[in-house]
């Protein structure tokens, strides 16, 4: 038995058994070896098994940390779409709620008044408002003014000779204050509202770089034209021009209402069809200021062109006529405060807009007219 094993052992050929079992264990050899660049190949789960050992999903709670904010006026969180948050305490406010109050949402960043840093603004000397009006120097003003109003007597004597219906299309000339100080006083509300918003003050339009040019302020332009100033009209419009450069500014006030905000009222009795103001500021085109939150952006210029119609942005440079309020449409009360409008015409071939008055107005009372004379796109629904 040892012999055949040693035998066996010694000459694995001679035995066919032998060579039979060494082919098959050849052929069960292990596969070879996958380069190192392969993954290996991995075993999916189920997807019973991933959600039974997965945790539930959590919204986060950022996007339901405003679910409860309120109003700090009402203390009430309805009307979330009226719901203003202020961009550094978090606290809420109605649109309507706030006082002013607010009429459009407000475009960027947004802070309520105790995180506001505008600080009030502090009286105006009678220095100071002459250099912020750049009302030109007097020798005696009272000559000066009783000038002013003998020219303004002499205009309406001209007017006296035509008939009814035709004096009545004609535009007055402001009558002024007969006290110096008074006037001061008068402009020096205008000069401190101005400056608690940043606004320069300007009588005129103003044409920057990178908005719309002069030369595309043309009445031409006016889809069905544009009714031409008078020449009658345009010596009140003159006259009442150089009577603001000399300091005589008419009858007006501006005060703050802690609803309305900043409104302005006569300080003086003021007559039917009597020049205002002309509505001034930057000349812009309306594609440029579609997005714009400015509250008192005036049509200057309808175009049958879109991209070319102009407007008015007083948010830089403006006079006393920002501040008029508007009445609102949306109540049968509002016609009845109106005592003025905003009327375009072609002045020399460019586009102006007059504030006129449409009816006697006596001292103390607010002047407002309406901001949707044209377009009736104002949301006036919230006006008081």
């Amino acid at each position: 038995m040892a012999t055949w094993k040693a035998s066996s052992s010694s000459s694995p050929a001679s035995s066919p058994s032998r060579r039979f079992i060494s082919y098959r264990r050849r052929t069960k050899a292990s596969p070879p070896k996958r380069p190192s660049s392969e993954s290996p190949p991995r075993k999916m789960r189920s997807i019973a098994d991933i959600m039974a050992k997965s945790s539930p999903v959590v919204e986060q709670e950022q996007d339901d940390s405003y679910g409860d904010v309120t109003c700090e006026k009402c203390d009430s969180g309805e009307r979330d779409d009226e719901l203003l948050l202020c961009d550094k305490c978090d606290k809420g406010f109605h649109m309507k709620c706030l006082r002013p109050i607010m009429v459009r949402v407000p475009v960027g960043p947004w802070v309520c008044v105790d995180c506001s840093d505008q600080r009030p603004v502090r009286r105006l000397s009678q220095k100071k408002i002459m250099h912020f009006f750049r009302i030109e120097k007097q020798i005696d003003q009272t000559e000066k003014s009783q000038l002013s109003q003998e020219e303004s007597r002499k205009h309406r004597r001209r007017s006296c000779s035509l008939t009814v219906k035709k004096r009545r299309r004609k535009l007055l000339p402001m009558v002024p204050s007969e006290d110096p100080e008074q006037r001061f006083a008068q402009m020096g509300t205008l000069a401190s509202a101005l400056t608690a918003l940043g606004i320069k003050y300007s009588d005129d339009l103003t044409y920057v770089p990178g908005m719309a040019p002069r030369s595309a302020n043309r009445s031409k332009f006016e889809i069905g034209g544009m009714q031409v100033l008078a020449k009658e009209d345009l010596e009140t419009l003159e006259l009442c021009r150089a009577m603001y450069r000399r300091g005589e500014c008419p009858p007006l006030v501006v005060v703050f209402d802690p609803l309305e905000g900043y409104t302005v009222e006569a300080d003086g009795p003021i007559k039917d069809l009597t020049f205002i103001a002309e509505y001034t500021g930057d000349v812009d085109y309306l594609k440029n200021r579609e997005n714009d939150d400015c509250d008192s952006i005036m049509t200057l210029l309808l175009s049958e062109d879109p991209s070319k119609t102009l407007v008015i942005c007083p948010d830089k440079y403006g006079n006393i006529s920002r501040f008029i309020s508007g009445i609102n449409n949306h109540n049968r009360f509002g016609k009845k405060k109106q005592n003025c409008k905003c009327v375009r015409y072609s002045v020399n071939g460019e586009c102006r807009v007059l504030l006129v008055a449409t009816r006697d107005i006596a001292k103390g009372e607010r002047l407002y007219y309406d901001y949707n004379g044209y377009e009736h796109e104002y949301p006036t629904h919230l006006f008081l």
